[in-house]
């Protein structure tokens, strides 16, 4: 078998990507600690090794070149997976540690994942948890994310789509807002009423109101004054403000509904759910921590999640 490598290469390709991320020899140097000789060598060797500059050097600092970018994407990871490998044959990884970066929506990071990670960290205090909340579909390829959690359908056909729970949907209003202008009865009366939007992020388009009927489920297009883009949780601050009817994921509104700051409206045709999924790439290596939030997560909201606002219906 042919040689790929030495252990030059290796510990280079180390301080390469220390160098990197700091900007700097000295501090790379610092760091490592070597020189900043040392490391200044290690690059020159590492550049004609590969035919190509890495750094663009400066008196003060140095900054990748675009080929130097390329090669610190690929080689970042890769270290990564070397270090988890080395921690789990030697047997250090069974309390694990690092950082998990993880993407959630808006709405099921507030009312979910923020007081789950809480938990999971008495478990795995080694484990750092790095949040995204956000409502758009993130690059796992060009980001660095361990995982995400995500509503609706996933196209890239790469990513590992596990099922966390079906939400529940209801429609609610605030008492003032039903008090002036009468509660609906039937599905038709909402043609009558000012009803709450939350605009997709993909398209800018109102999102349909689903219901379940006789025949089975139907989608409605409602009409309304109020807009809501980006944050989803925004809709449920104006219907608390007698903005007009809304349609929601009960998690979100559970709390309001007990206490009498909102009021559901036509729940002779709730039921229906939309999902919210796991996702993380299938083909990289996944560190023991990334498996074990994984796995609490699932496990977390399929206990008796109702005091989350939440769970299977």
């Amino acid at each position: 078998m042919r040689r790929q490598s030495d252990v030059f290469v290796l510990g280079a390709i180390e301080l390469f990507c220390i160098a990197a991320e700091a900007g700097s020899f000295t501090a790379a140097a610092k760091h490592a600690g070597v020189t900043p000789a040392a490391v200044s060598r290690a690059m020159a060797k590492l550049e004609q090794r590969l035919g190509v500059r890495l750094f663009a050097r400066t008196t003060r600092k140095v900054r990748l070149t675009d080929a130097g970018q390329v090669y610190f994407a690929k080689c970042k990871p890769a270290l990564a997976q070397l270090t988890e490998a080395e921690r789990e044959v030697s047997g250090q990884q069974l309390l694990p540690a690092g950082t998990v970066r993880i993407s959630v929506p808006t709405p099921i990071g507030h009312h979910l994942l923020l007081p789950l990670l809480t938990r999971f960290r008495v478990q795995y205090p080694q484990v750092r948890m790095d949040v995204h909340l956000s409502n758009r579909n993130v690059d796992f390829s060009s980001e660095e994310f361990d995982l995400a959690i995500r509503g609706r359908d996933q196209p890239d056909s790469g990513l590992v789509v596990r099922k966390l729970l079906d939400a529940p949907l209801c429609v609610v209003a605030a008492p003032d807002y039903l008090a002036r202008h009468g509660t609906p009865r039937k599905l038709d009366d909402l043609a009558a009423h000012d009803c709450i939007q939350f605009l997709l992020p993909r398209t800018g388009l109102p999102v349909p109101w689903r219901f379940r009927t006789d025949d089975g489920e139907v989608e409605l297009a409602t009409e309304g004054g109020l807009h809501c883009a980006e944050d989803l949780l925004g809709t449920a601050t104006l219907a608390r403000a007698g903005g007009g009817l809304l349609q929601t994921y009960r998690f979100i509104v559970d709390a309001d509904l007990r206490q009498g700051v909102l009021e559901e409206v036509l729940p002779q045709h709730a039921g229906c759910t939309r999902p919210f999924s796991l996702v993380y790439p299938g083909a990289r290596h996944m560190p023991l921590r990334v498996r074990l939030l994984i796995d609490f997560l699932v496990a977390a909201v399929d206990r008796p999640a109702t005091r989350f606002g939440i769970g299977n219906p």
